[in-house]
């Protein structure tokens, strides 16, 4: 059998998996029975979203290698008749299509193992299965040669959307805005030893502290959206379309925000650091008439980061269009999107 793995994670799942899927397979198979497990790495999603073609892509690729049973795995989130498709297994081919989205973002090595076991020993033949399969899975069509699994109703968009935003890696974000990062550490450095923000920060209260920190983070997350593009228009006017338009927007915005926040984190502990070291607490007592305590050090390196991260954003209008999205997206994402480029024009560059 082989597991055939889009680019990225999902050839790193499946190569961790593949350590010991034969062992477990041939244990509860039972009956002497021995799975060859192979690993192969490619593309097969290029240029499609549609299941009934990937199937047949898969097909294809497991009549001319000869594979009795052939998993197929994809960090890109399908839909059958509008509803998010999980796991399709078609039992005449022995071929299995399993979406890495619908398993959320959660022990998803450990999911996916459940769920590749349990599609092999189906398509292998009877079997008992472990209690655990692909969460929260309900039948959409079954026939002789196919069986569909989806994910429905709120739990089962989030379970996608969290899926979606792990495969993304938005703690990537990070180093991928090198120009930006930068513009941040320069804007709050100068900040620190203003006395003008030593004032503003001593005179802020609490909620005004965590205004100012929401509403950069979201200058942040809006310029990087706009800026790059990254936004989905469809152009289809399907109900369908415009559903998985906003899976992917949805997506986005998680990714980019918990990249800038993982960024703010690190700008608030850079600038802590930093005013430990030059400030002084004559001089800032002179300033702001009030003493120099941690409580002072923690509210000032707080504001500063808000003021760094809006700086941050200025900064990101240097940065490549393309760099921002390789760190933003996975490389199926990013494939996905130069395809729509190409075939519609909805992503030009700068």
């Amino acid at each position: 059998m082989a597991l055939l793995a889009d680019p990225d994670a999902p050839t790193e799942i499946a190569q961790r998996m593949a350590r010991t899927l034969s062992a477990r397979l041939a244990e509860k198979a039972g009956q002497g029975r021995r799975f060859d497990v192979e690993v192969v790495s490619e593309p097969f999603t290029s240029g499609t979203e549609d299941p009934p073609t990937l199937m047949r892509r898969i097909m294809d690729r497991g009549s001319a290698e000869n594979w009795d049973i052939v998993v197929a795995l994809t960090d890109l989130p399908l839909h059958s008749q509008g509803r998010r498709l999980a796991v399709n297994l078609n039992h005449a081919h022995g071929l299995a299509l399993l979406s890495l989205p619908s398993l959320g973002g959660l022990r998803l090595q450990t999911r996916a193992r459940r769920a590749v076991e349990e599609a092999v020993l189906g398509l292998a033949g009877p079997h008992t299965t472990e209690a655990e399969g692909p969460p929260r899975r309900q039948p959409l069509e079954e026939g002789t040669d196919d069986l569909r699994y989806v994910v429905s109703g709120p739990r089962g968009y989030l379970r996608v959307l969290v899926g979606m935003v792990r495969a993304n890696r938005p703690w990537r974000l990070v180093p991928g805005l090198s120009k930006a990062l930068a513009a941040a550490l320069a804007t709050g450095a100068v900040a620190t030893v203003n006395s003008t923000v030593w004032s503003l920060a001593a005179s802020l209260s609490t909620p005004r502290l965590v205004i100012a920190m929401v509403g950069s983070v979201a200058i942040m997350i809006g310029w990087l959206i706009v800026d790059a593009e990254l936004w989905h228009r469809s152009a289809e006017s399907s109900p369908e379309a415009r559903q998985r338009a906003r899976l992917y927007n949805t997506s986005t915005v998680m990714t980019v925000g918990i990249g800038v926040l993982v960024c703010y984190v690190g700008l608030m502990v850079i600038n802590w650091v930093w005013a430990l070291f030059i400030l002084n607490d004559q001089v800032f007592a002179s300033a702001t008439r009030s003493p120099l305590h941690a409580e002072e050090y923690w509210t000032l390196s707080w504001f500063v980061a808000s003021v760094a991260t809006v700086g941050g954003a200025l900064g990101s209008g240097l940065e490549s269009d393309e760099a921002i999205r390789a760190a933003a997206y996975s490389k199926r994402e990013q494939e996905r999107r130069r395809t729509l480029q190409d075939d519609h024009g909805d992503l030009p560059s700068k």
